[in-house]
């Protein structure tokens, strides 16, 4: 049986990333992330899209029983840089990449 707070540790853990700072980067507050674990309470579906998000994985990733992907230094310092831009930032870096992409 799929166990969600198992999945989201060990998605944590690969990451590097605390229960505090899952908190910071996800927006949802650290106390309502340690009851769930505390209390053995599953997240809410739209809490687990925000923390998909800061993971970069979809739903479907996020319940995939196939390994995880692994991320190299470079790729997980990108992805933590991204998660902290506001959704107007993040789309003025995906405009300026899709220049550099339609350049070449």
């Amino acid at each position: 049986m799929f166990n969600v707070l198992e999945r989201l540790q060990e998605l944590r853990e690969a990451r590097g990333l605390s229960v505090y700072k899952l908190a910071k980067l996800s927006g949802i507050p650290q106390s309502t992330i340690a009851t769930w674990y505390q209390k053995n309470l599953y997240p809410p579906v739209d809490k687990l899209e925000i923390i998909c998000g800061v993971f970069g994985i979809s739903l479907s990733e996020f319940f995939s029983t196939g390994p995880l992907k692994s991320l190299n230094p470079e790729q997980e310092t990108l992805l933590d840089r991204w998660n902290r831009l506001s959704t107007k930032e993040k789309d003025s870096i995906l405009s300026v990449m899709e220049a550099f992409l339609d350049k070449y």
